[in-house]
Order: structure tokens, then sequence, then C-alpha cells
């Protein structure tokens, strides 16, 4: 069993990465349906960094969800000590990974121990190392979430109807935006699994790290634009968004989908005329769905990318790290 306090990563106030204090604080308790986690790795993705500007309340939520002082980030892979009542599946010694309480800021991954709901868990792949499982949760969930399987009857708090995924397979073809990133590159991947033929789109450093995943084409957007190069797609995984997403839409063929990851900016006559749907889901945290993509990381069909790792007491420079943008998969804190 832990001693009574940890190292953890906290924020006393919401502002830039300096504002990221590594200090003591006490071990958690485990509570009914939670195992309690030695953390060996936990992801950096972009919730931390907003929750570290200052955004405490998830879309669709009318309350803040997180007080100060708080401990950021949702991603982690470590070995379970202890298990609370009402935890199945899962004994002292297993070691695990996971997506925590998400949608919401209330993770607390950025430590040496967390309090894990059991059923937001699942086996680390024993084929890979901790930073490789930490860096997977997140971004592959919503990867999954997105193209494979919704998992859930929430609606996104962007649209009323429920998303649902395009059917992937030989004879499709799939334009993954962002493809070198954590989402991006997790769906290349899934997309190539089903069958589907995938054009990339990123920057030109990326070109052959998207190969090596599977990429059949790839288009470096600082040289061309892709809606001017690509038609009669099925389906735009679109995982930049913004202003400039819906740009996009003018690669599909009717009956064709645009998934945004991130908000975009969409008319609803022009995605009418176009006849294409665009949808978005919003990731939830399932233990289940994680086993199955951990099948994936075992076999090798899948891979979680590093782009990088920093020590917990150096989240500050991981931050910075994320904040200068063209991340090559996962950024992902190690913890000794």
């Amino acid at each position: 069993m832990p001693t009574h306090t940890m190292r953890a990563v906290r924020l006393h106030e919401y502002g830039g990465p300096e504002v990221l204090r590594c200090e003591e604080v006490p071990v958690p308790e485990p509570g009914p349906g939670e195992v309690l986690v030695s953390v060996h790795a936990a992801g950096v993705n972009p919730p931390d960094r907003y929750l570290r500007g200052g955004l405490t309340r998830m879309p669709g939520e009318t309350e803040s969800t997180v007080g100060l002082p708080v401990i950021p980030g949702t991603d982690v892979s470590g070995v379970v000590e202890a298990v609370a009542g009402g935890a199945e599946g899962f004994s002292v010694g297993d070691e695990v990974f996971g997506l925590l309480r998400f949608p919401g800021f209330d993770g607390r991954a950025y430590a040496e121990y967390v309090a894990a709901p059991a059923s937001h868990l699942a086996r680390k792949p024993a084929g890979i190392d901790h930073v490789h499982a930490a860096a997977a949760p997140m971004a592959g969930l919503t990867a999954w979430q997105f193209l494979i399987e919704t998992g859930h009857d929430h609606p996104s708090p962007f649209q009323k109807e429920r998303h649902r995924p395009t059917a992937l397979g030989a004879g499709t073809t799939v334009l993954v935006n962002g493809a070198a990133g954590g989402v991006g590159h997790f769906g290349l991947q899934l997309a190539k699994w089903r069958g589907a033929h995938v054009i990339a789109v990123a920057s030109g450093a990326h070109e052959a790290f998207l190969s090596e995943l599977g990429a059949d084409r790839f288009i470096d957007y600082t040289k061309s634009r892709p809606e001017e190069l690509v038609h009669d797609v099925d389906l735009v995984l679109d995982t930049v968004g913004g202003p400039d997403s819906k740009r996009f839409l003018r690669t599909l063929k009717r009956g064709g989908a645009q998934f945004p990851v991130l908000p975009g900016d969409f008319d609803e006559e022009e995605t009418a005329k176009l006849g294409v749907t665009v949808s978005s889901a919003q990731v939830r945290s399932n233990g289940a769905q994680l086993a199955e993509l951990g099948r994936l990381l075992e076999a090798g069909t899948v891979r979680a990318a590093i782009d990088s790792t920093f020590a917990l007491a150096d989240a500050r420079a991981a931050h910075e790290r994320a904040a200068r943008g063209h991340v090559q998969g996962k950024i992902v804190l190690t913890v000794a």
C-alpha cells in the first residue's frame, strides 16, 4: 500500500503552463466501485489545457464541474493497488489503463495515485508499455466512438440527434484532416482496420509517419487545398474543426458524412443542398470499448504514437510542447 502522501500536479489558479505546480498531497481513498491505481504514465490531452486556462464547465453542462485546487488529467496507465467494494473485474497487481470521468474535468490523473472507477478501466495490453497505453484512452476512444461504435445514447452538446457512425469497409473512402494528431492517427488506423481507403491531410513533416500508419494518399495542406483535390469521399473525419471545417463538405459525395471532432461552422441549408450529413459525438469513458481497442493495440493492428514524454514534475514543459502545435501522436507524462 502507498504512503499517506503522493506527488501530484495541481492548479491553484488558472492561466498558462506556469500555473502547474507539482506538490505533496494526500493519497486518494477509492470509493464504491473504484480501484486505487499506482500511476505509471498519464496522457496529456486538450481538455487538460482547457481546464488550466479556466474552462471549468463542460459543453452541455450548466455549472462548473470542478473547483480549485484541482489535479488535471484523464488518461492513465498503471497498476491496481487497492480495490474498493463494488469494483468488479480487477485485482491488486493488475495492469490497467483508462479514460477517467469523462466528460468532465475530475479525472485527477496527473498524480502518483488516482482513484479510478473500475468501469472506466481495461487491462493494459501486455505487449505495450505504460507510456503507450496512457497515450491511447481519450484519443483512441474518440476515434472509436466517432467511427466504429458510439457506445452510449447521450447526444453531443452540439446537436440534438444521437451520433451514428458511417459503415466503413472496402470501397469506402475516408479523409482524415489533422491525421498526425492524437485522434487523427487513431482514426486513420481504425478506418484502415475496417478496410477503407484513407486520405491523410497534415503538414509535410508528417508524410512518412502517416504512410507508415497505412495512409493510401497524403495531402500537405501547406501546399494544396484538399477540397480542390479530393471529391466523392464517403466520410471526412475532421479533427481540427473551426470555421474552415465546412470547406471539406465539397469533398463529399451525396449521401456522405462529415464528422467534426471540434465544433465547426456549418449551414443546414448548404448541407441539405449537398445531400450530406454533419454529425458529432462527445467521447465518454468506456472500459469495455477500451478493452476492444486494447486487443488491437496488443495485436499491433493499431499503435499509439508518442510525440514526446515528460516527467510528472515537468508538466509545465509538456503543456508548452502542446502549445507549439504540430504534435505527432501523443504527449505523455511519466511517473517514477
